[in-house]
């Protein structure tokens, strides 16, 4: 597994990395870290054998501004970030192999970028929305990275816990491919002995009774409709326990009624929840994640425990 974290020094930064020990992942895997300078001003002028000499190792010269920032006191300033996330990852994770690197820029976009070359499995990130506005504003590096990377994305607010104690686990369904990727996500997962998992279905029907006295024809269709959205319920169901099986994890399934945006985010804050993970719903461009948004978009902004939002990895077989 190839697990990609960007980090700031920040406290939701140094969460997100409490917040690895919390996810399930396994033994054995690489990780990257960067951290991500916002060089706003040039650098200073350099010499004429720098320039030379700089320009024979790039393409272009946004790469040539980009290699010469990187030598500014903020540039190094983030590469010693990285270092130090490094050495308490290492000692986390001892199995992993694990590096660092530092970037200059905007945060969000330098994370995308470095997930379009290096092609992870998985983006950490820290969430800095402590508030019910905080975590609405748009725009976020976390929000951002959510809606452009091709990988998985958690969005991590790690809450002090005992080491090795269970975790909880909230998975999102709807029936969807989307939605059966979250629950393969856990099963694969390493989770401490005692952790449970509850899957929650959010059903939205229309109300027969209402509508019946209105139109009285139609009374009956609905009831009809129930019966059969009560046989989808049991399927999804079903076929969520079957994926969940394969997890050494205690299951169980809950059916809500509502908006799923809202209700994931209730069910996880009243059971107590250390993660929501939820699938993605895949749209063709920018322009459709930007306009029609999603569910998983919306859970990440307003959730208080940590999001895993999932995608089917171009690793995976």
């Amino acid at each position: 597994m190839k697990i990609l974290i960007g980090y700031d020094g920040s406290d939701c930064a140094e969460a997100a990395l409490d917040d690895l020990t919390r996810a399930g992942l396994p033994e054995t895997a690489e990780a990257h870290i960067m951290s991500i300078a916002e060089v706003w001003l040039p650098p200073p002028p350099p010499s004429t054998y720098e320039i030379i000499e700089e320009a024979r190792k790039v393409q272009s010269p946004a790469e040539l501004q980009r290699d010469f920032a990187k030598h500014c006191p903020a540039a190094k300033e983030a590469l010693a970030l990285t270092r130090r996330a490094c050495e308490r990852v290492q000692t986390k994770f001892p199995n992993w192999k694990v590096t660092a690197d530092s970037s200059c820029g905007s945060p969000a976009w330098e994370l995308v970028a470095k997930a379009d070359e290096w092609k992870p499995d998985l983006i950490v990130v820290g969430s800095h929305g402590r508030t019910a506005l905080g975590r609405f504003v748009l725009g976020s590096v976390s929000q951002r990275v959510l809606t452009e990377a091709l990988c998985s994305v958690r969005i991590a607010r790690g809450r002090v816990e005992e080491p090795d104690s269970p975790v909880r686990i909230i998975v999102g369904t709807d029936g969807s491919d989307a939605s059966e990727e979250a629950l393969r996500a856990v099963s694969i997962r390493k989770w401490p002995s005692g952790s449970e998992v509850k899957v929650v279905m959010v059903d939205d029907p229309l109300a027969p009774e209402f509508i019946g006295k209105i139109i009285p024809p139609l009374e009956k269709m609905l009831e009809e409709d129930r019966q059969m959205e009560q046989a989808w319920v049991e399927k999804i169901s079903k076929r969520s326990l079957d994926i969940l099986r394969a997890a050494d994890i205690k299951v169980t399934s809950v059916v809500k009624e509502g908006d799923p945006k809202h209700e994931l985010c209730k069910a996880a804050e009243e059971w107590g929840a250390d993660c929501i993970f939820v699938g993605s719903a895949g749209f063709s461009n920018r322009f459709e994640r930007f306009v029609l948004g999603s569910i998983s978009g919306a859970v990440a902004a307003r959730a208080h425990c940590s999001v895993e939002v999932v995608r089917k990895s171009k690793n995976s077989k």
